[in-house]
């Protein structure tokens, strides 16, 4: 039954085209009955992918941004592989290539852009081909698989990029380019020869100041000839030099046409019932050609569609890409000039580039290379034309240390002192605010980002940050995107690989890991330092150096830092039991130190929040004074042992289940760990502590004690399982030493208990410490000596005194413990 709703028809099955239908649906699913018409036979799928596709680093299923199901859920009628020919705008309706006539009340053209051919002698010649869709992919791939030489002519992305993918798939590769300089267009001459070094490197030849003078070749292709009477050969040539905005159909039609299509703040063409978005189109003079500024015309389009006029202004634009895997980005204008202050840092071990041009205090350009990191804040700047003269001299070093983290300044600062406004993913024009909203809205994993904004869904260039934004707001609940993967992209090597390697090789510091598994970075990333820093820590006990920067800035501060870029300190209070003097050191530092709110945890403890960044110190030295240490609330270490009253006050009790808490904790405390790592122990079934949801429980029964392992009470909830049932404490004790060594040893670095338990599986872990007597023993032996280097006071080198200070602290905890006496 054909619906009353008026007929929208899209001609161009593209990602403008798409996205525009996406946004209408967004603001109104149910007004419009819509029809696409597409050229090829396929689904919507994102042509900034096809460059990884070529390179076979994705499938074409991997690229699909509407499958199917899509058009099915949304009741939209899809007409692939027959491109409309005609449009009649007196009868309003469409014509496509086999015939089929439709009627429309709106109508939208995103028909994109068509690779320029340089009209070249030979350039028909079979062998020549462009860079522009699946078809384009096929040929190159079927000329790949039959070997030879190829000659891309074009140094701008699309070039680069095909180059860098017939290059892996074996071909010998020639870049020919016209300017003296690579991607001219998005790089300054420093960057572009960084980049040409770079691409040399990895063998490709790259050819710049160099024009063609014709394509020969007997009936095919058989090689390249420059006007200075050079001859490439090749058996395949890639022209990408350029695209054109495809206006011919418009043309046709009457439409207006100068560059593009020529369209009004909400995408009207000069044709009322006629819009059109994307590459095709022409706004207020200019085209577009990058993602982001389509995205916004799909929303000014949308918008005026439902009545919601939000006119477009035009985009200010930024570049963001990774080029044959090199990290590039620039913005603005970087040509300098009169006026124009430039700040440049160049280093040359790490193959890092950067320079920004300011002028009247207002940054008004930017060049990246090797290290794009603080792009998103730099466009951000430019955008808002902020006044830069305060952090001047802190510029050119990034947002952490111009925002006052300095030199040791971690990613995640950055991301506290990112505005709600500033953009994280230029292609789909989302703010950290959206992502935010995004995240606690229940997604917790990249993927659901991806889904529910669209933040690092196009050309993946802003995962990192995401991934970062991701780890801010959940805190120890991200545990990243790890699999049976590679460690990070630093490396080919798993987690498992690593750690093997660290043992048999006898490798005690980061460099040398590095340098024996071939990193493929010279310093390695954020997510690599960390789990190397633990892994050489737990093989090493007391011979690995700690090196401070590779731990996560809650760890390097001893604090939680919190969304205002202020840090929250946790005192430890062995097993939730605490005295009045402990009580007053507390009130007197949240007084001292400014602390605007303390709060009990779920953890049995007193947190400080609002406490600035240069107090941790002093905070944490006045604790210290008052017999006070660190509850590592901010560590991947033991967090808490929460406990109940036990036998001692409730009528239910069967066991002292807070003599044994802290008895656990004193075992316990400090010991770092892959992941955050919390005990309990309820004195009866009942289970007041919540042992069943933490990473090891104990449930005190009349004959003894039920350990509990691998539970977790986070996003994702997880019961515990029985490992066993001992008679005795010091029973408990060591099986609980046993099994915290075995998962140090053992999971991957930000694996909770609960899925490393899954992994390996229970029996495993039964086989390990309760039927392997000696291998038990040997795993709690290897636990204490560890724990025989643990840090007490968290602001010193190496703690001395650690039984002496225990046991002055748990004699002033105890009776409150056992007997409740003064």
């Amino acid at each position: 039954m054909m619906s009353n709703k008026p007929h929208l028809i899209v001609i161009g099955n593209g990602m403008a085209g798409c996205r525009a239908v996406e946004e209408i649906l967004a603001r109104d699913g149910d007004k419009f009955r819509i029809s696409i018409f597409g050229a090829e036979p396929r689904v919507n799928y994102n042509r900034i992918m096809l460059s990884p596709l070529l390179a076979g680093e994705k499938s074409f299923e991997d690229i699909i941004i509407n499958g199917h199901d899509w058009y099915q859920d949304n009741q939209i009628e899809l007409v692939s592989g027959d491109p409309v020919v005609a449009v009649d705008r007196a009868k309003k309706t469409v014509t496509a290539a086999s015939g089929r006539v439709e009627h429309y009340d709106k109508l939208l053209i995103a028909t994109g852009s068509d690779p320029f051919i340089i009209p070249v002698p030979g350039h028909k010649l079979p062998g020549v081909i462009t860079f522009r869709d699946m078809d384009d992919v096929g040929a190159m791939l079927e000329a790949a698989n039959r070997g030879g030489d190829a000659v891309v002519i074009g140094g701008g992305l699309l070039g680069l990029e095909a180059a860098h993918g017939l290059s892996l798939r074996g071909m010998k590769v020639t870049v020919i380019h016209l300017m003296p300089t690579l991607m001219e267009r998005q790089l300054d001459e420093a960057a572009g020869w960084l980049l040409k070094s770079a691409l040399e490197s990895r063998g490709q030849t790259i050819l710049t100041g160099a024009d063609t003078a014709e394509i020969y070749g007997e009936g095919k292709v058989e090689g390249v000839r420059l006007k200075d009477g050079r001859d490439i050969p090749a058996t395949i040539v890639v022209m990408a030099v350029g695209i054109r905005p495809n206006t011919k159909l418009a043309k046709e039609t009457g439409l207006a046409v100068g560059r593009g299509i020529q369209v009004d703040d909400d995408m009207v063409t000069s044709d009322a019932d006629i819009l059109a978005v994307g590459e095709c189109v022409e706004h207020d003079g200019n085209v577009y050609g990058l993602v982001a500024p389509l995205w916004d015309m799909c929303r000014s389009l949308a918008a005026g569609l439902v009545a919601e006029p939000n006119g477009y202004r035009g985009s200010v634009t930024s570049t963001k890409l990774k080029v044959a895997g090199l990290d590039v980005f620039s913005a603005g204008d970087f040509s300098g000039g009169e006026g124009c202050e430039d700040i440049v840092l160049r280093d040359a071990t790490r193959g890092v580039y950067k320079r920004v041009i300011v002028k009247d205090d207002r940054l008004v350009g930017a060049v990246l290379y090797g290290d794009t990191a603080d792009g998103n804040w730099y466009f951000d700047l430019l955008k808002k034309e902020e006044d830069v003269s305060s952090i001047r001299d802190a510029l050119i070093f990034g947002q952490a240390f111009a925002s006052g983290g300095g030199l040791s300044a971690n990613p995640i600062e950055a991301v506290a002192a990112m505005a709600d406004d500033a953009e994280v993913c230029g292609c789909n024009g989302v703010t950290k605010g959206q992502v935010m909203a995004c995240i606690g809205g229940g997604a917790t994993s990249l993927d659901a980002v991806r889904a529910g904004c669209k933040a690092s869904a196009s050309c993946g260039s802003c995962t990192g940050l995401v991934e970062n934004i991701l780890a801010f707001a959940m805190g120890d609940d991200y545990a990243g995107e790890r699999e049976n993967k590679p460690m990070c992209k630093c490396t080919s090597f798993t987690h498992e690989d690593v750690r093997k390697a660290i043992i048999d090789k006898e490798l005690k510091v980061i460099p040398q890991v590095m340098q024996a598994l071939s990193w493929s970075t010279p310093d390695g990333c954020s997510s690599c330092r960390p789990a190397l820093n633990y892994y050489l820590l737990c093989a090493w006990p007391g011979e690995h150096e700690e090196d401070p920067q590779s731990r996560f800035v809650n760890e390097r501060m001893h604090a939680n830092i919190q969304k205002d870029g202020t840090y929250s300190v946790v005192p430890r209070m062995w097993g939730g039991v605490t005295t009045p003097n402990e009580l007053r050191a507390i009130a007197d530092a949240a007084d001292k130190y400014n602390a605007r709110m303390v709060k009990v945890t779920g953890g049995q403890r007193l947190d400080l929040f609002g406490i600035k960044k240069e107090d941790l110190p002093s905070i944490w030295a006045d604790l210290n004074a008052a017999g006070m240490v660190s509850g590592h609330a901010y560590g991947k270490a033991l967090r808490t042992v929460k406990t109940c009253v036990g036998s001692e006050w409730c009528r239910f009790g069967t066991q002292d289940s807070t003599g044994l808490g802290i008895k656990l904790e004193q075992m316990t405390w400090g010991s770092w760990m892959p992941h955050k790592f919390k005990i309990a122990v309820s004195g009866c079934p009942r289970n007041c502590a919540e042992a069943t949801i933490k990473d090891f429980g104990v449930i005190c029964v009349d004959s003894g004690y039920e350990l509990l392992i691998g539970g977790n009470g986070g996003i994702h909830l997880r019961g515990t399982d029985l490992l066993c049932k001992v008679s005795t404490e010091q029973e408990a004790m060591d099986y609980c030493a046993a099994f915290i060594q075995l998962y140090r040893e053992e999971a991957r670095y930000l694996d909770r208990t609960a899925p490393w338990v899954e992994r390996v599986g229970l029996d495993y872990v039964k086989q390990r410490i309760v039927e392997d007597a000696t291998g038990r023993e040997a795993l709690r032996s290897r636990f204490l000596y560890a724990q025989s280097f643990l840090q007490v006071d968290p602001w010193a080198e190496r703690a001395a005194g650690k039984e002496a200070h225990l046991h002055q602290h748990i004699a002033e905890i105890r009776p409150f413990a056992v007997v409740g006496g003064r």
